[in-house]
């Protein structure tokens, strides 16, 4: 069969699927442990990754071949009409984006895909410093907006299953602290998606790795910190990148242990990522044993890895081969095989929703020399604290560039430097997810951050202009008060709703939850140029503020 006929039949399909959509999918709610639909029947995840990898810059500091830009799979309209025949033969229910650009259209896309009854998994970051730098995370304001504005984008859609607040993000026991800032975001984003009424629910995925830290990690995820039994910080859907079934190997000796290891697990869980290719061709007769009832006590599914071509350090990835004109789509063995193996798999269809029991959320594990998180979590980021911070503080930040956010953390690693050769402290801005001690000013995005250690070593030196120039990118603040007392009395006032809890608010600007498209995106059917995005500006200094905790780590900086 040509595939150009194949792509004609696609877009005649599409389009005999814009009537009906509200019949064509149900809203997928979870019951303890378990997914269902909204007539009662049990929902399993029958997924595939759906995303072109963006450019990869192999090197010691990436040794997993993240990329470093991405192509938003969900904005380009032809290629999702292309495509969503062959995700149909596939037999998919679900694909799984893990960067998408809020400020593009992607009426066209979900709307294909909800017609097709697929649902999607997005992620809420972006590659490099659009998420949380597993080595020293942070849950600043410029985190919390990226991620509120993508999901106001897409509360409109009826066919978000759910949103991940992190992806591999803790990696290893010496990095379990992290872990404290992927469920403040947990618990950030699920109070923000009550707000607005949606049913998303909150994941996260997982490496597979060491049950010593892994288990904790996904208990930690769903626990209550309180002991009330709450499920506010709690996140509803915990996704496992498992890669142990390799070539046709069995359930006992691929998948035994991993079942035993969450067999008492609260909440709903799947494979966020599957498919060894160490031994090809992949069969995937995983399959027939993640849908079969011996794991269907414990899982809902799982997302095949890779629609598209992707490389990692495994090898190479992929089911398809898109030409270069974007119009030919030619299916390996990879797709046929996976294509049996989901049209054969039968999953058993209980519990009932009646009977799947009511969440539960134990207590939270306790550290130990394996398991390093907090049960203190970060405050939720407070915008208007920071700004007013900003506002009064007096020394500025001011770049003399407009590539500002090259020189942002090579700057903060400088002021804190004189602060801690003057004897002062950079704690302010420091985070420490073992001791659960967050400064002030830690959650604030990294530019308020540098303004703040600016204006401590300009009042630190008398309140000399010079001490404010920081090679010409600070600015003296005339109306902000120039003396300690003044500054930090200044200062507490600004901060004093920066503590606790609250629920996050769409930053000014940022399309509504209400339905309404971003006034800066792109139409359905634009190419995948228009949506590869090479991160900047401001997105760009969301992984700055690491710089302050690995100055701290290294001792360079004092800590008061």
């Amino acid at each position: 069969m040509r595939a150009s006929s194949r792509f004609a039949t696609g877009l005649a399909l599409a389009g005999a699927f814009l009537t009906g959509v509200d019949a064509a999918i149900q809203t997928i709610t979870r019951n303890g442990r378990y997914l269902y639909t909204a007539d009662g029947n049990r929902f399993y995840i029958k997924g595939v990754a759906y995303q072109e990898q963006g450019a990869v810059v192999a090197s010691a500091s990436n040794p997993f071949l993240e990329p470093s830009t991405f192509i938003d799979p969900l904005a380009d309209g032809t290629a999702c009409t292309r495509d969503v025949y062959y995700l149909q033969q596939l037999g998919v229910n679900t694909i799984r984006a893990y960067s998408v650009n809020s400020s593009l259209n992607h009426d066209s896309c979900m709307q294909t895909f909800s017609n097709a009854g697929i649902y999607t998994i997005i992620d809420l970051s972006l590659p490099g410093n659009g998420s949380m730098d597993r080595n020293a995370p942070t849950w600043t304001t410029n985190l919390l907006d990226l991620y509120i504005e993508t999901i106001s984008v897409f509360s409109k859609y009826n066919n978000v299953l759910a949103y991940n607040v992190g992806n591999e993000v803790v990696i290893q026991s010496n990095g379990t602290a992290a872990a404290t800032f992927v469920k403040a975001a947990a618990r950030d984003v699920k109070a923000y998606l009550n707000s607005i009424k949606s049913s998303a629910l909150v994941g996260y995925a997982s490496i597979d790795g060491d049950a010593t830290w892994l288990d904790p990690l996904a208990n930690y995820l769903s626990c209550d910190p309180s002991g009330s039994n709450s499920g506010a910080t709690a996140i509803d859907l915990f996704g496992l990148n498992n890669y142990e079934w390799c070539g046709n190997s069995t359930f006992q000796a691929s998948y035994a242990g991993v079942e035993g290891q969450f067999a008492g697990y609260n909440v709903a869980a799947y494979f966020s990522e599957y498919g060894c290719i160490t031994s090809p061709p992949r069969l995937w007769t995983e399959v027939g044993a993640l849908f079969s009832s011996q794991m269907s006590p414990v899982w809902s599914g799982g997302v095949a890895f890779s629609y598209f071509p992707a490389m990692s350090v495994q090898g190479q990835f992929g089911m398809v081969t898109i030409s270069t004109d974007g119009t030919t789509v030619t299916t390996s063995s990879d797709f046929t095989n996976l294509q049996t193996q989901y049209a054969a798999a039968s999953p058993p269809i209980s519990p009932s929703q009646s009977g799947a029991g009511t969440s539960s959320y134990p207590s939270c594990p306790q550290q130990n020399s394996s398991w390093l998180a907090s049960n203190t979590l970060p405050s939720t980021p407070n915008y208007a604290a920071c700004q007013c911070l900003e506002n009064n503080l007096s020394c500025q930040f001011t770049p003399s560039t407009s590539n500002y956010t090259a020189i942002v953390g090579s700057l903060l690693n400088y002021a804190c430097s004189l602060i801690g050769q003057s004897g002062g402290s950079c704690s302010a801005i420091s985070s420490n997810g073992t001791t659960g001690q967050y400064g002030p000013v830690s959650e604030c995005d990294p530019t308020v951050m540098l303004s703040y250690v600016m204006s401590e070593y300009y009042i630190a030196t008398g309140a000399n202009a010079q001490s404010c120039s920081f090679g010409g990118n600070g600015t003296v603040n005339s109306k902000a008060p120039s003396s300690a007392t003044a500054a930090n009395t200044v200062a507490s006032s600004c901060l004093a709703s920066a503590s606790g809890t609250s629920v996050p608010t769409l930053p000014a600007g940022a399309p509504s939850p209400s339905g309404s498209s971003s006034s800066s995106g792109g139409g359905s059917g634009s190419s995948p140029n228009a949506a590869s995005v090479v991160l900047a500006d401001a997105r760009t200094l969301m992984g700055m503020g690491v710089l302050v905790a690995a100055g701290i780590a290294s001792g360079l900086w004092t800590i008061a």
